[in-house]
């Protein structure tokens, strides 16, 4: 039951461009802990054409503006339609900031300048957090080849660099990004860490079992989460093609939507295992895809290697962690800074040939498959969702307390 200290006085708004609370686990995860200590929260974020405007979830106060996804359509009318979710979701974030007096604000990237959203009410007293889920001078960079220096990046870098200086504090996902901004000129004190670790309510470290059983001598091989090019969904499938022919009871099951997905429909088809292959779009709650996750018997991270996905420490990877599932991995600098070959089998990136002998020689080597459910249980002794929501709502809860009293 939340807490009575502050949820008469302290009042919190997050501004994201995306679904809620399907397709944005994170901002949902961070909501809920501050409502679990009592504070009253409103998101707002994009309106699927089926969605109400107004809504109430688990407390929170969901308004939703009429504008949706156009990935598929390029970077200029993703710039586009940031653009006309800034305008509206700056002028929602006003008015609404009339009636409730936030004392803090939280955007959301991407964009970093939606933190410019708030603007009025930073100049009238409340205190501002931006949130880089992803760093996107990297994100961008990775699409120029890894080049830095590219104008349109350091077009990128300074609008981050303004974004972060306009901020009263700045979140991000792992310590190693945390120390890329600070060399980008971030303050050390002005920025923090909050991972994306799975909630222990949700992800039972492993407990229970999924109603959706396997059969019997069925090996299930899974992935979910974002389909897009970058995070070798592709390559997945094709490794899966060679090692088929050598588990012929296995069985992979892709959950997810994204850019990539129309292609990659296409390209399970033109290798014919649509009979052994499972493609699911559907948007589901999350306790949905844990029941799942837990059918699985070994997952999967076939990311690309670039100077983006080399800083990410995916989300899917800390769930399969806490759900004790058995995964294989491409190596990268962000997962071998919290895995180690111990907790998780590595190949390397952009490799079939490597990624399908590795499927066989895990699936095919049952003592070898209990130790890695056994040692990357280790992550979730290190590493837990309780632990970084306290630090996160005492964050929020002293950027309360240094706003001004409206």
């Amino acid at each position: 039951m939340p807490s009575t200290k502050t949820a008469s006085t302290n009042r919190h708004c997050m501004v994201v461009h995306a679904y809620y609370p399907l397709g944005e686990i994170r901002v949902q995860r961070e909501a809920k802990a501050l409502i679990d200590d009592g504070f009253e929260v409103d998101v707002i974020c994009l309106r699927r054409p089926d969605e109400p405007a107004r809504a109430s979830e688990y407390g929170v106060q969901i308004y939703r503006l009429p504008i949706k996804r156009h990935k598929q359509f390029g970077a200029f009318v993703q710039l586009l339609e940031y653009l006309a979710f800034f305008i509206l979701a700056s002028w929602q974030l006003l008015t609404l900031y009339l009636k409730n007096r936030y004392k803090t604000i939280q955007t959301h990237n991407l964009p970093d300048f939606l933190v410019f959203s708030a603007l009025i009410p930073k100049l009238m007293g409340a205190r501002v957090i931006l949130d880089l889920h992803d760093l996107m001078p990297e994100f961008y960079a990775s699409r120029f080849g890894g080049n830095l220096n590219a104008l349109p990046v350091k077009l990128v870098i300074l609008q981050e660099r303004v974004s972060c200086w306009f901020a009263d504090h700045v979140i991000t996902v792992t310590e190693a990004w945390r120390q890329t901004l600070i060399e980008r000129g971030v303050a050390p004190e002005k920025c923090s860490v909050v991972m994306n670790l799975p909630d222990p309510a949700i992800f039972l470290n492993g407990n229970g079992a999924s109603e959706d059983v396997p059969a019997e001598g069925v090996s299930r091989i899974f992935y979910h989460g974002n389909v897009t090019f970058r995070y070798g969904l592709d390559i997945l499938v094709k490794a899966f093609g060679e090692a088929f022919k050598a588990l012929p009871h296995a069985r992979l099951m892709i959950h997810g939507r994204g850019d990539y997905q129309v292609e990659l429909a296409k390209l399970i088809d033109e290798l014919g295992l649509s009979h052994v292959v499972t493609f699911s779009t559907e948007l589901i709650p999350l306790d949905e895809v844990v029941s799942l996750i837990k059918t699985a018997d070994l997952a999967v991270v076939p990311y690309r290697y670039d100077i983006f996905t080399d800083g990410i420490l995916p989300t899917k990877l800390m769930e399969y962690a806490a759900l004790e599932v058995p995964t294989i991995a491409t190596t990268s600098t962000a997962i071998q800074s919290y895995f180690d070959e111990q907790m998780v089998h590595f190949v390397p990136a952009d490799n079939v040939p490597c990624l399908s002998e590795a499927m066989v020689k895990v699936l095919s080597d049952e003592a070898y498959l209990k130790r890695l459910s056994k040692n990357i249980r280790r992550f979730n002794q290190s590493f837990s969702w309780p632990n970084e929501a306290e630090s996160y709502t005492r964050l929020v809860q002293a950027l309360c307390d240094k706003g001004l009293t409206k």
